[in-house]
This record gives C-alpha cells, structure tokens and sequence, in this order.
C-alpha cells in the first residue's frame, strides 16, 4: 500500500482498515482535475520562488505525460494506492525522482480534494447544462409542431379545460427553464479556489491564491481556510438541483406513461424507446419514462445522504467528507442517462391527435365556456354555472357531449342558447379566444415560442463570444 504519511506509524495499516479507508476506487474519476489543479499550483509555485523553474517544468511535464497515459490506457489505477492524490503524487515520482516531492509544498489533501471536487462539479454543472439545453431545444420544436393539437388539460387528475400539446409542454419548458438558472447560480455561488487553505489554518509559505484561482477559472480565492476544506454547501446545492431537475422529470414521466396506456392512447411511443413482455405478446412498456420516474428517488437519497453527514460534522475536515463522492458522481450519472434518454424518447414521440381531441370533447372541457356564453347573454355567472352543470348531468345520462345536443334539447334547459353556441364551444374557439399571457392560444404560444427561442439562440451568441 502506497501512502503520503507514514514517518509518525511504527507498523502498517491493517489490511482491512486499508480497504475500509481507501478512495481510488471511486476518487480516480478527479484524476484530471487533480492533475489540473497541481499544475496550476507549481506554476505557482515557481512564480513566488518556491521552488525553481526546472524543478516547476519538470513537475508539469511529469504531471502531463501521467495525464496522457491514464487516458490513453497505458496507465491504470491499483489499488495499492490510497487516493488519487496519492496515486498521482507516487507515479509523478517514478517519473521525475525528487523534484516530484516538492509538488505538494503549501498545500494539503485537504484543500486539495476540496479543489478537486470544486472542479469537477463545475465541469459538471456544465454538461448537465447542456444536456438540459437540448432538452429545452426538443420541447420547442414540440411546441411549435402543435400549436392546434388539442387536448384535455387536467387538474386533480380530471378533465378540466381545452388546451394544446404546445401550451402542455410549455409549463415544462419553464421548469426545465428554472433548473438551468439554478444551475448557473450554483456555479457562480461555488467559483471560488479553496486551493492553499492547507490543512486548515493557511500556511507560512507566500502563496498568491488569486493567481493559482486565476489560472483555474475561479473568480477568486476563498476568504476563510476553515470553510475552504470543510465546505460542501455547493454539493449539497448542486444535489438539490440535480433532485429538482429529477422530479420535473418524474412528473413529465408519469404523463407520458398515463397518455401511453391504453385507456389514454394520446401518444406512441417509438420502438427503439419501449420494450416487450417475456410473456405477453401483446405489451409495449413504456420502461424509459417509468425508469426515469423511478430512478427520481436515488437522487433524492443521494441529497438526503449528504444532508446527514454533514448535519454533526465539527470544523475543519473530518473523514466522513469523503462520502460526498460515490452519492455525488452517482446522481450525476444518473441524471445526464435520464435527460439525454428523456430527449430520445420524446423527440421520437408520436401525438394521436384524434384520440387527444375526441377526449377533450367527450370530457366537458368546454363546460366553462359555456358558462361564459351565458355570461355573455346576460346571466350572472354563478346561476350559468348551475345551468351548464345540470346541462352536464343530462349528457351524462345520455352518453353524449353538449355539441352533440340539437338546439332544442339546449333551449329547454335554458333559452338564452342559441344556435351560435355551436361555435362557441368548439375546441378551436375555446383555445383561440385565451389571449391573456402565458394562455394557449396560438396568437400567445407563437409569441412564447419567440421569446423561448430568444432565449435558447443568446445561449448560443454567448458562448460564441
């Protein structure tokens, strides 16, 4: 077993409490930005005259080429080693003998793995990011495919209102919208370099962290050593994101799987995105989005893991710290399958646009307009409101919709129906004539869609500057 202690031990650690110990099974995935971070740190290092010139050139190309052979597969992680630190600290060595030693002056493990871990989430906020993006770019298209797709919109899981497929996937283009924002505010709140915070308590070397925060893209160094190798508010964060992106997943999920059954039909779920039954021929199982759904609750374990073990953790570090990492690259892996899977399933996703209006219809969604018709020929709201439900109660009995009565079935319910209450209740009618924001009118969804694509385009200018 290879260490980066030792002098104050007498014997070995106990195989067992080794394993018990170790990291490298899972810390080898910050190998790169472990090899980021010293980079920078001797280019530092050299800067304040800490250590020389060669001793810095040797250490970045010894550091570089470790970098190289680990992803090319030349160089693989044993577990005789620790951590990743360790790991790279003892093949630096073989390398390049002594000068390999000085690369860890000013610093220790434990603003070193908090550098570590800074980096990588950062890395991977960004991703996940994007995989969101195209997330957002799928259901834009959606949208502006089916701006006269009409539909039943729900609320206590009955027919309530007529709405449009367009105004449906646009509620979650705003949750997805707002995981996005939660994301940047995390990598802005996070951007701070705890690398030279030491131990703890700083060091007596004359380190220049802005400039070591400079080369890795932070916005500064952290203010307080304490805080810089005992924080994990930005993974516990970053988890909350990651949980709240999860359940918007889970809840679009849970929509697709009811419109896919077979009482709903509204939707077809392509092939390469269902399975089959090993005993019923007949099954097309909509696995990804109930996967999707269930997989919700491990990233909720995994912010809820992290909330307890550091509810009683005391100033500075403690071990317990590393378990922020098999939850934390767990969650991640986790969402990015289910986003990038997620965009698959309904970039591919068929609308029967029949069944989705016939529902509408035969579910009284235009009962309210109804109402309002009434309203409009001068009958107070709440007297049209009884009206239209006992005119409900008669279709019910007669196992029809209220398009379907003749005229004179509706006048002697009430007179003031007349033959253009046809129109008004059609499903057209009842979605076009919403015209207040944020509605799902094609005149408003057209000008939301504007304003989304604005919104995905400046993405594009930004990050092109």
């Amino acid at each position: 077993m290879a260490q980066l202690w030792g002098g104050r031990f007498t014997k070995q650690t106990d195989d067992e409490v080794f394993a018990f110990n170790e990291s490298l099974s899972f810390d080898h995935r910050l190998f790169a930005q472990d090899i980021d971070g010293s980079v920078a740190h001797v280019v530092m290092l050299e800067k304040q005259h800490i250590i020389t010139l060669d001793e810095k050139d040797a250490i970045v190309k010894g550091l570089t080429s470790i970098k190289n052979e680990v992803e090319s597969g030349k160089l693989e992680f044993t577990s005789e080693y620790e951590d990743v630190h360790s790991f790279v600290e003892a093949k630096l060595i073989e390398k390049i003998g002594d000068a390999g030693k000085k690369m860890h002056t000013g610093r220790s493990r434990n603003d070193q793995v908090a550098l570590d871990m800074k980096l990588y989430v950062r890395d991977e906020i960004v991703a996940i990011d994007s995989l969101i993006k195209k997330l957002l770019e799928t259901i834009l298209c959606t949208m502006e495919n089916n701006l006269e797709t009409y539909m039943p919109g729900f609320t206590h899981m009955q027919k309530a209102q007529p709405t449009t497929v367009a105004h449906h996937f646009g509620a979650y283009f705003e949750m997805f919208k707002r995981d996005r924002s939660r994301l940047a505010d995390i990598y802005k709140r996070m951007n701070y370099s705890p690398i030279g915070s030491g131990a703890f308590a700083g060091t007596t070397y004359s380190l220049d962290r802005e400039y070591t925060a400079s080369l890795l893209g932070f916005e500064g160094a952290t203010l307080n050593s304490m805080d810089s190798v005992s924080d994990r508010d930005y993974i516990i964060e970053f988890l909350s994101a990651l949980s709240t992106v999860m359940m918007h997943l889970s809840r679009f999920s849970e929509e697709i799987i009811i419109w896919n059954s077979n009482e709903y039909r509204f939707v077809e779920i392509d092939d390469a995105y269902s399975t089959g039954s090993s005993i019923m021929p007949q099954k097309k199982n909509p696995d990804i989005a109930e996967l999707v759904r269930g997989k919700t609750g491990r990233v909720y374990g995994a912010l809820v893991s992290m909330l307890t073990t550091m509810k009683g953790i005391p100033l500075a570090y403690n071990k317990d710290m590393q378990e922020d990492k098999e939850v934390t690259f767990d969650a991640i892996d986790t969402v990015k399958d289910c986003v990038h899977l997620f965009t698959g399933m309904i970039a591919t996703m068929k609308f029967r646009k029949d069944v989705m209006a016939k529902s509408a219809m035969m579910g009284f969604t235009n009962a309210t307009d109804a109402a309002d018709y009434l309203v409009k020929k001068g009958m107070p709201f709440r007297d049209a409101h009884g009206v239209i439900g006992r005119l409900v109660l008669y279709c019910i009995e007669k196992d029809c919709c209220i398009e379907q009565l003749p005229i004179e079935e509706l006048k002697e319910i009430c007179d003031l129906f007349d033959v253009d209450v046809y129109d008004a209740i059609t499903l057209k009618t009842c979605v076009e004539k919403r015209l207040t924001k944020g509605a799902p009118s094609p005149e408003q969804m057209k000008k939301v869609i504007e304003i989304q694509r604005e919104y995905l385009n400046k993405d594009v200018e930004e990050n092109e500057k």
